[in-house]
């Protein structure tokens, strides 16, 4: 197998392709993975996804993570569940419609009083009125899962990672070129491109491809000094994942508005903390192209105001603020993009903002299709 990618869905395939007893190729155009699976909150995030495949995707790449953090302790892997503490009514209404779905159990959802969030994570020292509680939320480690897989992988005599290489040219059935002009031919070859979706990409799938790409920012903090024990959301999440959706979410639409940071940059709070301590947080939704090669700071003051209203104390010291960029699929039912675009090649892209939380469980799919 040629796997093109090093991201978490490209790593996951060659995972998939390894534990079926082939051998692999995979190949990264940088030295190491540099986008959207290292610019992330590393959450493995069930508590937002829409019903139906994508839960059921969900699920099943979260129990994945699981066996899979087990074998790579690197991983960083923590079933530490989430918090959404809810600051108003209207919220609240949203978060009792959520508990109510059929799928509840499934995800974990448990509404609780402030005083029973606060013996989950003693760290929300601030003002709500009630938190929506996931307990099958999870989380890893970004900046380092890549190479914690890899590095597992290595142990194979049937592994073998190419970094600073480009796929040019598919040359035949199964068979590409790398920009060294080397020929890689195998059984299948799977390009995990990511959010690179021009060059060979638009050349094989073509100008309609539906994918676009998405632009968000994001912060870390010096360590916070005590324990997060969950990972933390607010009520704008609400407006913004599938699973909340309902009459009571479009009251709250209606009757309660985005601060005008929040709405002018499509904006909802997502907070975890990483093994130094430190906090990631986020993020903001850019959809328009070309994207600004600068980062904005309304959102920045925008998230540490919320992120202090609910730790009751101030924000550590910023210590990073960046960028980045992911694919998403422009058909909201489908969870991945996955085509056939030659003899033996296929494209897989578009998970969105569910990457590395589904990524497992897209790699198994994919390897199940196609008979590995």
């Amino acid at each position: 197998m040629t796997i093109v990618g090093g991201g978490v869905v490209g790593t996951m395939h060659a995972w998939q392709a390894i534990q079926r007893g082939h051998e692999v190729v995979q190949i990264e155009r940088e030295t190491e993975a540099r986008g959207a699976s290292l610019r992330n909150f590393g959450q493995i995030w069930v508590s937002g996804r829409a019903g139906g495949e994508e839960l059921d995707t969900a699920l099943r790449a979260r129990e994945m993570w699981e066996e899979i953090g087990a074998k790579v302790p690197a991983l960083g892997f923590r079933a530490i569940g989430s918090l959404t503490p809810i600051r108003t009514e209207l919220e609240l209404a949203v978060a009792e419609a959520a508990v109510a779905r059929e799928d509840a159990a499934a995800r974990g959802y448990r509404l609780l009083t402030p005083a029973e969030a606060r013996a989950v994570n003693p760290a929300l020292r601030g003002e709500f009125i009630a938190a929506l509680h996931c307990a099958r939320d999870a989380a890893v480690e970004p900046r380092t899962a890549q190479r914690a897989l890899r590095a597992e992988l290595e142990k194979s005599p049937n592994y073998r990672f190419l970094g600073g290489r480009e796929v040019r040219e598919v040359t035949g059935t199964a068979t590409v070129r790398d920009d060294h002009g080397d020929i890689h031919s195998g059984d299948a070859v799977v390009l995990c491109t990511g959010a690179w979706l021009g060059g060979l990409v638009r050349e094989l799938a073509g100008p309609d491809l539906p994918v676009r790409r998405v632009r968000l920012q994001m912060m870390q903090t010096d360590p916070l000094g005590e324990p997060l024990t969950t990972s933390v959301a607010d009520g704008d999440s609400f407006r913004y994942y599938p699973a909340y959706k309902s009459a009571a979410l479009d009251e709250l639409n209606a009757r309660q508005p985005q601060a005008k940071t929040a709405a002018e940059n499509r904006m909802q709070l997502l907070m975890v903390q990483r093994a130094d301590g430190g906090l990631t947080i986020g993020d903001t939704h850019e959809y328009e192209h070309p994207f600004a090669f600068d980062t904005l700071e309304d959102p920045y003051d925008h998230l540490t105001q919320v992120v202090e209203s609910f730790l009751g104390r101030p924000l550590p010291k910023i210590r990073r603020r960046w960028a980045g960029v992911y694919a998403q699929c422009t058909d909201s039912s489908r969870v991945v993009h996955r085509q056939q675009v030659r003899d033996g090649v296929w494209l897989v892209t578009g998970p969105g903002g569910r990457g590395m939380t589904c990524s497992p469980a897209i790699a198994e799919t994919t390897a199940n299709e196609l008979g590995w």
